[in-house]
């Protein structure tokens, strides 16, 4: 018979053993199998299968040789094969080893069994997991993944002393073995660190209680990087085996962390000082005398700039001496006041037109080569530090703000950008009150002294611009305009109207223009700008006083116009090749009316104009608005190339062939911007 169709000899069935024996094999945490006098399994049980990688029904009548070549494993089956016939001519029991294809190790026994009955010899197999070689890979794992995380495994005796070598600590440190057992590794902690470190952990050991800690490492380069060490005990019942811990290198986090607080700090005062520039904006906006601008000056030095004393030196320009204005008297200062080369830091910045600072009572003296008035000062008043900022108008100084302090102080360069800022807007409060003192019988006047004297030279752009008072009386519009250059050479440009005249739409009209113009240098995009008014609208002024506005940013180089419109009238686009149009945007709401603010982006060619105006050049008591904006198109459709390729006479012809035939009763006011034609030839 052949051997395809020979009977297999009687196997040994699981289900005729013993229900203890079944147990034994069917739930036993052990491999067991029984193999007959051919070394095929006649018994197995699933743990024993599973070990070579089949099932207990796969396995019967097959040799352990065949189950593991049938699952591809042929160096196991070699193995088995020579373990089978070792215990099969030796008669002695053989140990061996088999690792799954799922890298389980397995310590394998084979041993003899001889029937008592028949007299067959049989195998039997038992295999037992290698716990050993389990925790011994599970230990590798776990140092391999904490070094692959940076971090130093380090081990001492139960009572905290290092008795075992740390490689890594050694290269990090350059300590030698001697030197880093025991509590030598101490000496590694930097020294202001190392008392901290010691004593929290002797506490740890003596109260066994987990180890963690931050500390500076001295490196071996000599430096210093922070690191964190972390430890616990391992314990024996109620006894402390020994402490296991770790070290990881912390040096980026604490930078991270410690420019994270900078930032947040340098944004913190920045907001602070955006925050107290905007007050004094405010502030300063109501003043309308020089007494009123050298009190609120006074406030906002005590509480804004920590200056013990704050006064403003107005420069008499004819008879070219300084006079001192200040709340609590000139304080050691000439009272009659004094020339620009009297020592004081005050005449330095009016005839320098430059901030000045001294620091200390040394860089005083420095400053001014000794001078007996320096020590005379010193003498006198308490004032050891100081700040005068030269305040500008139209180019020209036309005095100075002083600050002194009653100890030594540096001034950093983020408080004098904010110095300087506050000195720009002092000279707008002085220069009004000195205006409104001079010329309070003329209205017009002090409108004119509150808009800009002249509009900015800008690289790629021309500037226009049109005022024409319709008062009856002498009162003051709310109509203005301004136009500034921004850091990033773009340049601004807005045009509002306060509702009303008189001197409440004048001050509401400063102080409005101050905030927009110390809000477009810290945040310049229009919407920005439009809700910051919108705050410092809804704080400082009434419901009642309804405001409009337009406000742009154009950048020369790419004609990017970015604009956004508080309920004012829509501006004008007159084109060299195209017609003239209105831009086509929805204005948003008055100044102080809650409401996203809409940002609009446009494109404006080389040629072209963009005229900003007021309701007075379109609306009167015989034309409506919308008429009027209609004829607003139509006559700049008809005007002579010439005076389109100009923006002042386009503006004044504006103005002329609007009001032709009308009335004006109102003030007009007018802005254009231009981004000229480029004639290349010319460049050349």
């Amino acid at each position: 018979m052949s051997a395809e169709t020979s009977i297999p000899p009687p196997r040994i069935n699981v289900s005729e053993l013993p229900d203890a024996v079944q147990t034994l094999l069917t739930d036993a945490p052990i491999g067991f199998a029984l193999l007959g006098p051919d070394d095929v399994f006649g018994s197995i049980n699933p743990r024993m299968a599973a070990v070579f990688g089949s099932t207990p029904e796969r396995c019967l009548g097959r040799t352990p040789g065949q189950v593991l070549e049938e699952g591809g494993d042929t160096s196991g089956a070699a193995a088995q094969t020579t373990s089978l016939a070792s215990v099969r001519e030796s008669g002695q029991a053989v140990r061996g080893r088999h690792r799954t294809t799922e890298g389980h190790s397995w310590d394998l026994t084979w041993f003899p069994v001889n029937d008592p009955t028949g007299g067959d010899e049989h195998v039997a197999l038992i295999a037992a997991r290698d716990h050993e070689d389990a925790a011994h890979r599970g230990e590798q794992r776990l140092r391999a993944l904490l070094q692959a995380g940076n971090q130093i495994i380090w081990s001492t005796g139960p009572g905290g002393e290092i008795h075992e070598d740390c490689p890594q600590w050694r290269t990090l440190t350059g300590q030698d073995l001697e030197s880093y057992l025991v509590h030598g590794w101490l000496g590694s902690v930097h020294p202001d660190d190392r008392p901290r470190v010691e004593r929290a952990w002797d506490d740890a050991v003596l109260d066994v209680t987990p180890f963690d800690a931050m500390f500076r490492v001295r490196t071996r380069s000599g430096g210093y990087d922070h690191y964190r060490a972390r430890a616990n005990p391992v314990m024996n019942g109620a006894e402390t085996a020994e402490w296991v811990g770790t070290l990881v290198d912390i040096t980026t986090e604490r930078e991270a962390d410690e420019l994270r607080q900078r930032l947040n700090q340098q944004l913190s005062e920045a907001a602070m000082r955006t925050a107290r520039l905007q007050k004094a904006t405010s502030d300063l906006a109501e003043a309308l005398t020089a007494e009123e601008v050298v009190q609120a000056m006074s406030e906002i030095g005590r509480s804004g700039v920590g200056a013990g004393h704050t006064s403003l030196a107005l420069f008499d320009r004819d008879r070219l001496r300084l006079r001192m204005l200040s709340a609590d008297g000139s304080r050691g200062l000439p009272r009659n006041g004094f020339s620009l080369d009297y020592p004081d830091v005050a005449s330095l910045a009016v005839a320098d037109r430059l901030p000045r600072l001294a620091a200390g009572p040394a860089e005083l003296r420095a400053l001014f080569d000794d001078a007996s008035e320096v020590e005379g000062l010193l003498e006198r008043t308490d004032e050891r530090a100081w700040v005068a900022l030269p305040m500008m108008a139209a180019g020209r100084p036309i005095g100075a703000l002083r600050f002194s302090f009653t100890s030594p102080r540096e001034v950093p360069d983020e408080e004098r950008v904010f110095l300087e800022a506050l000195a720009g807007q002092c000279a707008l409060a002085i220069g009004r009150a000195i205006v409104y003192e001079r010329e309070h019988g003329t209205a017009e006047e002090l409108q004119r002294s509150l808009l800009p004297e002249e509009l900015p030279e800008v690289r790629g752009v021309r500037l226009a611009a049109y005022y024409r008072s319709g008062s009856q009386h002498v009162q003051v519009g709310g109509d203005w305009y301004d136009a500034f250059p921004l850091p990033d050479g773009r340049v601004a440009g807005v045009l509002g109207d306060v509702m009303g005249k008189g001197i409440p739409a004048a001050a509401g009209m400063s102080r409005i223009r101050n905030a927009l113009r110390a809000l477009a240098f810290s945040m310049p995009e229009p919407a920005d700008v439009l809700t910051g008014l919108d705050r410092m609208f809804s704080a400082t002024e009434g419901m009642d006083q309804v405001t409009t506005l337009v406000y742009f940013v154009l950048d020369p180089v790419t004609g990017q116009l970015d604009l956004s419109n508080a309920g004012h009238l829509p501006p004008l686009v007159v084109a060299g090749n195209a017609g003239p149009s209105l831009l086509d945007t929805e204005p948003d709401t008055p100044l102080g009316v809650s409401s996203p603010r809409g940002h609009h982006k446009f494109f404006v060619q080389p040629g072209n104009t963009v005229a900003l105006y007021s309701d007075g050049l379109i609306e009167n008591r015989k034309r409506s608005v919308d008429a009027g904006l209609d004829e607003l198109v139509q006559k700049a459709a008809e005007a002579r190339p010439d005076v389109v390729g100009d923006p002042q006479q386009m503006l004044e012809y504006l103005v002329e062939s609007m009001l032709e035939g009308y009335e004006q009763d109102d003030d007009v006011t007018l802005l254009a911007v231009q981004l000229p034609v480029i004639d290349s030839v010319s460049e050349r």
